[in-house]
């Protein structure tokens, strides 16, 4: 097992900026006029995820950190949300779509896995 130096050696970090990035790119995709709509807040979930990792990761306090990881899965559930609203309203194709799902069902299922983790440690 390697030893964990920087929030940034942290799977669920890395896995969150890749996630932004695919987000980044269906934005892309969407309309022009959902602009400062749907692509506006689709960015600013998926920012947060690594964001409140990172952030709890520097707060050298667990039940901060616990805040923090709650925080990052709350915004993914709210991504997801944006994406299925997407979906529904037509304004993403099926393929795009169940490439970003799947990235949100992998990054739900290591998060709860972290946070289930490290309360076993306290």
């Amino acid at each position: 097992m390697t030893h964990i130096q920087s929030y940034k050696d942290l799977l669920i970090w890395q896995k969150g900026v890749a996630l932004v990035k695919s987000v980044y790119l269906l934005c892309e995709q969407l309309p022009k006029e959902e602009v400062f709509g749907l692509q506006s807040q689709m960015k600013r979930a998926a920012i947060s995820i690594p964001s409140n990792i990172a952030e709890g990761y520097g707060r050298n306090y667990t039940q901060n950190y616990f805040q923090f990881l709650r925080i990052a899965r709350g915004s993914l559930l709210e991504l997801e949300t944006q994406l299925i609203i997407s979906k529904e309203l037509k304004l993403v194709g099926n393929k795009l779509y169940q490439k970003v799902q799947a990235l949100i069902t992998e990054e739900n299922k290591m998060l709860n896995a972290f946070i289930k983790s490290i309360s076993k440690e306290r």
